[in-house]
């Protein structure tokens, strides 16, 4: 009889031992979800936040781009106000948030402005559907000088023209359509026979795809870019080009055909323009979320009057 008793009372502490891990394991459980919930509504915040700030910095950047518009007088230089980088800016006492007592975080900001016409612009290399041979030339020079084959020049400016050739539907009723994949990106090329990641890269710094057949800017354009625009001018030769600039930027194309001239060279795919079309790149810290975007602005000159809007916005 003991010797039962004994063993039911055994039984009855190892259940409730059970019972007791149980119920612990489940409590538990429920406050790892909660936690999860509680840190998944804060990123989700802080993200928010990010998108914000990135908002405003988009903001201040089509400001800057409508002021230096007025400033420049119609020649967008490389040494613009828009040009001047904003170095990594702490935002803590600028942005509002619920924080707990002694809570300390990292919000920072920090950008930079690029012209997009100081790249070559992809979409130059056809118009109505026709490659242009000039500047096929040109955009062969370019792959010539960064070491890749020149031949896929010819591969991108058939694609250029494809996707601006309409097919009609059925009997004309059907609206007109792009025959093959329009180039939005340089990302894009990898769809292009023959270019590899590394070749996307090697030429990401000096071409873009931008909206409508842009020119390049020679006073923002880089030596690689300069030399590929003029037949028979050297990268060096280019360099020397952008020191002259510096000092005296061409405020007409007289002043550039003459520096050309002088080394005896001339070209007319080149110009003198004023940019149309910004890069914005924008870092934006805040605790733990970090947002890295580029942004693609256009800026238009109505009767005097300078507008800008955002094109696009991809993020990394």
């Amino acid at each position: 009889m003991k010797a039962r008793l004994a063993k039911q009372r055994g039984v009855a502490v190892v259940t409730a031992l059970l019972l007791t891990t149980l119920a612990i394991t489940i409590v538990a459980s429920l406050f790892w979800q909660q936690q999860v919930q509680v840190r998944s509504m804060e990123n989700q915040r802080l993200h928010l936040q990010t998108r914000w700030i990135l908002r405003g910095a988009l903001d201040w950047a089509r400001l800057i781009l409508r002021q230096s518009g007025y400033d420049d007088r119609e020649v967008t230089r490389e040494n613009g106000v828009w040009a001047t980088p904003l170095a990594e800016t702490r935002l803590d006492q600028y942005v509002e948030r619920e924080r707990l007592e002694n809570e300390s975080y990292d919000a920072t900001i920090a950008g930079q402005i690029y012209d997009a016409q100081s790249r070559y612009n992809l979409g130059s290399l056809a118009r109505q559907g026709q490659v242009v041979p000039e500047q096929l030339e040109v955009f062969q020079r370019l792959l010539v000088q960064l070491q890749l084959d020149a031949g896929l020049a010819v591969t991108v400016a058939n694609e250029v023209a494809r996707s601006q050739q309409p097919q009609q539907g059925t009997g004309g009723q059907q609206p007109a359509v792009a025959t093959t994949m329009e180039l939005l990106r340089v990302e894009d090329l990898l769809a292009v026979a023959g270019f590899t990641q590394q070749a996307v890269e090697a030429l990401r710094p000096f071409v873009i795809v931008l909206p409508d057949d842009a020119a390049v800017n020679v006073n923002t354009a880089s030596p690689e870019v300069l030399a590929a625009l003029v037949q028979g001018m050297s990268v060096s030769q280019a360099q020397a080009l952008v020191q002259t600039r510096r000092r005296t930027p061409f405020l007409t194309r007289q002043l550039f055909d003459t520096q050309l001239s002088q080394l005896g060279l001339s070209t007319t795919a080149a110009r003198v323009v004023e940019s149309n079309f910004f890069l914005v790149q924008s870092w934006v810290k805040l605790d733990r979320a970090a947002l890295e975007t580029w942004a693609l602005i256009r800026r238009a000159n109505r009767n005097g009057q300078y507008l800008t809007s955002l094109e696009w916005i991809r993020e990394n």
